[in-house]
C-alpha cells in the first residue's frame, strides 16, 4: 500500500539515480555547456519581446535538450515526452518538476535556427579550444577517414530523375512535394566483403571464400580526423555521399597536432595529398592498393598491416555513432544535415571526454 508522499521524495529518487551511476550525471560534471552560450545567443534570432508573449527557453537548456536527442536517438515528440518521463533527462537539462518542459515545435525550431545560422561549426570549434585548455592536445599524429550516413530515399520515377540531373524541376510538382524530395543527397555505392558458408557436407575444415558485395545507398558523408593519442574528433566536414574521399583530405586535416604522421587508406593516397602533407611537413602513413592482377608484395602487405593497427582506431568512432547513437540523416537538405552530423560528432566528443576523465586520476 502506498504511503504519505514526502516532501523530499524527488531528491531522494534522484539520489538513488546517482548511486546507480547515472551517465547524463557524469556528463554534466565532467563538461561545463555554459561555455557555449555565447556562440548559441549569437545564433539565435530573438526578439526584444516588446511586444510581450512567452519567455524563451534558455539557450543551454535548448541545447542539452538536442544532445540528449542525439545521444538517444530521439524524435523530437519523443523528446518531449522523456522530459515529461525522466527525472534523469529532467535533471540533465536544469528542469524542475514544476517548469514547462519545451514542446517538439519548439525542439524543431531551435534545431532549425542552429542549422540555418551555421553555428554547430562554431560549438565544434568552440570545444576544440576547451580541450585544449584542459591539455587534452592533439598528440601523436591524426587519423582521417569518411564514413556514408544514409538518408532518406527519394522515390523518383525516371523522368523525374532524368529532370533533376539536367538542373530542372518537374512541372508537375507542387510546393509541398518539392519540399519532401532531398536533392542535395547523392547516391553511391558502399563496398565490401562477406565470408560465403561453405557447401553441405564440405566438412568443418573447409574454406570460406570471400565474396565482394556492393550496396547502393543514398545520402550523405560525414568525413573526419582524429587525434592518435586520445581519439577525440578534431576535424570534420559534411558532403554529398558521393564525393570522393581524397577530394576532402585538406578540410580534416588538423594544424595544431604536435606529431606530423597522418594515416589513412588508399582513397587518400594521390600526388596531389601526397604534395599538400609535404607542404603542410606532414608524413604520409597511407594504406597501398593492391595491383591489379597481382598479388600484394611481401613488405608492403606487412607495411599495410602495421599502419591499419593504427587507422582502424577511426572506426571506432564511426561505429559508436552508427550502432550506439543510431546515426541517420532523416531531415531534408545538406544544411540540415550538417547540423545532424556535427551534433552527432559534438556528442561522440562529449563522450569519450566523459570516458577518459573517468580514467584520469584526479
Amino acid at each position: 500500500m502506498a504511503g504519505q508522499p514526502g516532501f523530499f521524495d524527488g531528491d531522494d529518487r534522484l539520489r538513488a539515480l546517482s548511486a546507480a551511476g547515472d551517465p547524463l550525471e557524469r556528463l554534466a560534471r565532467v563538461m561545463d555547456f555554459d561555455l557555449f552560450r555565447a556562440d548559441l545567443e549569437a545564433a539565435l534570432a530573438r526578439s526584444d519581446r516588446a511586444k510581450g508573449g512567452r519567455p524563451p527557453y534558455d539557450p543551454v537548456l535548448m541545447f542539452k535538450v538536442l544532445v540528449l536527442q542525439t545521444l538517444y536517438t530521439l524524435s523530437d515528440d519523443q523528446t518531449e515526452y522523456q522530459l515529461e518521463d525522466r527525472l534523469s533527462y529532467m535533471r540533465f537539462v536544469g528542469l524542475a518538476l514544476h517548469d514547462p518542459v519545451p514542446d517538439a515545435k519548439t525542439i524543431w525550431l531551435y534545431r532549425e535556427q542552429l542549422a540555418r545560422a551555421a553555428a554547430v561549426e562554431r560549438l565544434f570549434a568552440r570545444f576544440d579550444e576547451l580541450l585544449r585548455a584542459r591539455g587534452w592536445l592533439a598528440m601523436g599524429g591524426q587519423i582521417v577517414d569518411a564514413t556514408v550516413i544514409q538518408a532518406r530515399r527519394p522515390r523518383l520515377t525516371k523522368a523525374e530523375k532524368d529532370t533533376l540531373k539536367a538542373g530542372g524541376t518537374p512541372a508537375d510538382w507542387r510546393p509541398a512535394r518539392r519540399a519532401q524530395i532531398d536533392r542535395d543527397g547523392r547516391w553511391t555505392i558502399k563496398r565490401g566483403r562477406k565470408h560465403e558458408a561453405p557447401l553441405a557436407g564440405s566438412g568443418h575444415g573447409a574454406e570460406k571464400r570471400q565474396l565482394e558485395i556492393a550496396v547502393p545507398t543514398f545520402g550523405y558523408k560525414n568525413h573526419v580526423g582524429i587525434d592518435r593519442e586520445y581519439g577525440f574528433l578534431r576535424r570534420y566536414t559534411v558532403t554529398h555521399a558521393a564525393a570522393y574521399d581524397g577530394g576532402q583530405l585538406g578540410a580534416v586535416l588538423d594544424g595544431d597536432n604536435t606529431a606530423s604522421a597522418v594515416w589513412a587508406d588508399t582513397a587518400y593516397r594521390s600526388a596531389k595529398n601526397l604534395a599538400l602533407l609535404d607542404r603542410r611537413g606532414l608524413k604520409p602513413q597511407f594504406q597501398r592498393k593492391k595491383p591489379r592482377g597481382k598479388t600484394l608484395p611481401g613488405h608492403i602487405a606487412r607495411g599495410n598491416a602495421t599502419r591499419a593497427r593504427v587507422r582502424s582506431r577511426v572506426e571506432h568512432v564511426f561505429a559508436a555513432q552508427k550502432c550506439r547513437l543510431g546515426l541517420i540523416v532523416r531531415t531534408i537538405g545538406m544544411v540540415r544535415a550538417k547540423a545532424k552530423i556535427g551534433l552527432a560528432n559534438l556528442a561522440y566528443n562529449f563522450t569519450r571526454l566523459t570516458w577518459l576523465s573517468g580514467r584520469t586520476p584526479a
